[in-house]
């Protein structure tokens, strides 16, 4: 009878959601790929309420993300990809190896789809779709660090959360690096469970992919490295043989990854040669990736962010009494790209979207909090309420999102310059590179006018010497400062010209 007893507890260790799961007695009859069925499938669909519930979320997530997709017009690094993506193949590694921060193969991606149009929605649709494939990958994830329910919150965070929307309807590589980074955690917490060699090639494969797609992602992938030779160093001083699949793991990322590695010392060095004139710089920087990790921008955000700080906090007490090594290997991805993100921000440019990579354990650690929860009110169709809660919390920021411009309206300031301009008049752009998104927006074969752009006091004034009896307009952002940190520019402009219309952050002159 002891011993019974003794291996129902066993048993109750090893399945932590048992007297909490959505499913009852029902126990899927997926186990291999050999049971992918359509008789199994049909079951699980019928009769999982996890299987339910995260295609349900999946369906909700892929709706927030392809809505008002094409509603922000184009801003400057959207612009940037489709100026990139526009080249060939090789221009495009060759844009990499010099102008642009990021690897080849998000434009690569791009290049592809403009076969389809160049659109907004085209450009935006690969970010949505990845954002949304992402949904369940939080879901696994979640089920490797404790049980579904934590996979089924976590995954319920990510469907609603403002940051992943935002960036699942941006046309650059972030919501990718979350999505390929998303798999590397997961095959690496199958390969330490499990040890299989199809594990470490696949946390392999998709480190080397993530590298190839968000330089960034190195300081991750570092620390998941450095977790492995700490968690696996006790096995290998017993047995050696223990190292084999790791090591072909780390093979596999050698290779695939090794073209990149002269690039990323390169642009390192390029990136630091000067201090940034942009950016999120110093201590500051943690505060800003957690607010914008839990919320986005608005005032709510902040609050939105003391609440779920505190429940991670729940969360890692809880995880700590069940797994250390687990609880390491989350408190070392979410503290020390963080740090090194703060140190290296004194020499360059740095960006909480930078780190969109660390959202699934933050969410994952958030949602661990549930068993304490659950102590509090025992019933198993709690998961339920916490779900909607999470619902209810973000459903603010959502409706802030959709109603108004997060972006600056290129589109709609476009159309102020074709209304104030005539035949002949000529248009300046600072800070230059400006003329990115607006020329998407604006033609001047239609409007007759002589574009051009301008970055310093001299720039300017060669045009000014030049407009004759024409009227020269400027369009002008706030990047000017970053741009011409000298600030001749801002000087020429108090001195020859005069603001006449301003839209979402952008500045029309006219000069005198």
């Amino acid at each position: 009878m002891g011993k019974k007893r003794e291996d129902r507890e066993k048993g109750s260790r090893s399945h932590p959601d048992q007297d909490t799961s959505l499913d009852g007695d029902f126990i899927s009859p997926i186990h291999s790929w050999g049971d992918f069925t359509a008789a199994n499938l049909l079951a699980v669909l019928k009769n999982s309420r996890y299987t339910q519930f995260i295609l349900a979320l999946t369906v909700l997530g892929l709706f927030l993300r392809l809505y008002h997709l094409d509603f922000n017009s184009l801003w400057l690094d959207e612009a940037s990809t489709l100026t990139v993506s526009k080249t060939t193949f090789l221009e495009i590694w060759q844009t990499s190896l010099s102008g642009e921060f990021h690897p080849p193969l998000y434009h690569w991606i791009t290049h592809l789809m403009l076969t389809f149009g160049q659109s907004e929605f085209i450009l935006r649709i690969v970010p949505a779709i990845l954002g949304t494939l992402t949904i369940p990958v939080f879901y696994f994830i979640g089920k490797e660090l404790r049980d579904r329910n934590t996979g089924i919150i976590s995954a319920a965070l990510l469907t609603v959360s403002y940051f992943g929307i935002f960036y699942s309807q941006e046309a650059r590589a972030y919501s990718m690096v979350l999505f390929v980074f998303s798999l590397v955690i997961l095959f690496y917490l199958r390969a330490l469970r499990t040890n299989a060699l199809s594990e470490w090639v696949l946390f392999g494969f998709f480190s080397a992919v993530a590298i190839w797609t968000h330089y960034y992602t190195l300081i991750g992938i570092g620390v998941i490295y450095l977790h492995a030779i700490i968690t696996l160093q006790d096995k290998l001083r017993q047995n050696m043989r223990e190292a084999k699949n790791p090591l072909i793991g780390l093979g596999v990322l050698a290779v695939l990854g090794l073209p990149l590695l002269v690039v990323v010392i390169q642009r390192y060095f390029a990136l630091t040669s000067s201090p940034p004139t942009y950016g999120v710089l110093g201590p500051i920087l943690l505060q800003e990736t957690l607010v914008r990790f839990s919320g986005g921008y608005s005032s709510f955000s902040w609050l939105v962010a003391v609440v779920y700080l505190i429940v991670m906090a729940l969360g890692f007490i809880l995880l700590f009494s069940e797994d250390r090594n687990k609880t390491l290997f989350c408190g070392m991805l979410l503290v020390l790209p963080l740090v090194i993100s703060v140190i290296l921000s004194s020499k360059m440019t740095i960006n909480p979207r930078y780190l969109i990579y660390l959202l699934p354990i933050y969410f994952s650690v958030i949602a661990l909090a549930y068993p304490l929860l659950y102590k509090l009110i025992p019933n198993r169709n709690l998961v339920y309420g916490v779900g909607l809660a999470v619902l209810l919390i973000n459903a603010p920021l959502l409706t802030g999102y959709y109603s108004s411009y997060v972006k600056e309206d290129w589109r709609g300031f476009a159309g102020i310059v074709e209304s104030k301009t005539q035949n002949g008049d000529m248009v300046v752009v600072a800070p230059g590179y400006m003329l990115q998104p607006f020329t998407y927006y604006y033609s001047n074969v239609t409007d007759k006018t002589i574009e051009s752009g301008g970055y310093t006091a001299t720039d300017l004034d060669s045009v000014y010497k030049t407009k004759g009896n024409s009227t020269m307009y400027l369009v002008v952002t706030g990047d000017i400062s970053a741009a011409n940190p000298q600030g001749d520019a801002l000087a020429w402009m108090n001195e020859h010209t005069k603001i006449i219309d301003q839209h979402t952050g952008i500045y029309l002159l006219v000069a005198a």
